[in-house]
């Protein structure tokens, strides 16, 4: 590849929010639960040299209008500062398929996917006979993974994998049974996406698991996963947090966060 050093770029691209959240929505035993707690949206772009890699896809207006929950941008468009076109990007890594991570898989269509085995299993498998499992998920959105693996277009990893020079993806689970976080090397040191094992810093910082859970136990040692895989505690990127955008420089343009440089303040307490 041309150009590649192994230490990559690493942006954060929100494409919608959700302001009319609480603190219910965001942690169990929490005391203050009324109290009003925002969401950001994200997918996130690694770049190397010639190499690009997109880690989740958001979704489209489409799921939007169906779930009542609009989008700012659609995840396609959202590229385009980075001279992307959808047709652009070849390699997609799945941390999990809940819709707003696996949403806009059909946007990228010439993209090779890269998931857990345990994901497929548990998103096709008899879990998804409870409502409340079920519901993160879009049956759309699970067949159009199908469709890629059998195009020869998905790779399974089995925890622990490597994607690239300085990419490599874990799974976590506990949101959901086949969740991977992404760790990637930068110019900061080792800094870990970890989706939605970490929806807010707060989760792992104060330890308060997200609501919506498999495995509890899974989510609570999956925090220390994330710390034991980050260079230090400020490179754990959580999946949802408005504070993002606060304590990282702003990008290419508005809705684009540059990762790799380091925080440029330190995460409110």
């Amino acid at each position: 590849m041309s150009g590649a050093t192994g230490i990559w770029e690493v942006h954060a691209i929100k494409y919608a929010d959700r302001n009319e959240r609480t603190r219910a929505d965001s942690f169990i035993f929490d005391d203050n639960h009324d109290a009003p707690h925002a969401m950001d949206y994200f997918m996130w772009l690694l770049r190397d040299g010639n190499r690009s890699i997109l880690v989740d896809t958001g979704y489209d207006h489409a799921e939007a209008k169906l779930r009542g929950r609009p989008i700012r941008l659609d995840p396609g468009e959202a590229l385009a500062p980075f001279g992307l076109l959808p047709e652009n990007i070849n390699e997609i890594i799945v941390t999990h398929m809940h819709y707003d991570h696996a949403g806009g898989l059909a946007l990228f269509p010439n993209a090779h996917l890269h998931m857990q085995s345990e994901e497929m299993a548990f998103a096709t498998g008899p879990c998804m006979c409870h409502d409340h499992l079920r519901a993160p998920f879009t049956a759309g959105h699970v067949c159009e993974a199908v469709t890629r693996l059998y195009r020869g277009k998905l790779t399974f990893h089995e925890g622990d994998s490597q994607i690239a020079d300085g990419v490599t993806v874990h799974c976590i689970g506990g949101h959901s049974r086949g969740l991977q976080a992404v760790r990637v090397r930068t110019q900061s040191g080792w800094m870990v996406l970890a989706s939605d094992a970490a929806h807010y810093y707060e989760n792992f910082i104060a330890r308060k698991p997200f609501p919506i859970v498999v495995d509890l136990k899974n989510m609570l040692d999956g925090f220390k996963t994330l710390e034991t895989l980050a260079s230090k505690p400020e490179l754990i990127i959580p999946g949802h947090d408005p504070i993002v955008r606060q304590i990282f420089p702003k990008g290419l343009a508005d809705h684009i966060s540059r990762l790799d440089v380091g925080p440029i303040s330190e995460i409110p307490k």
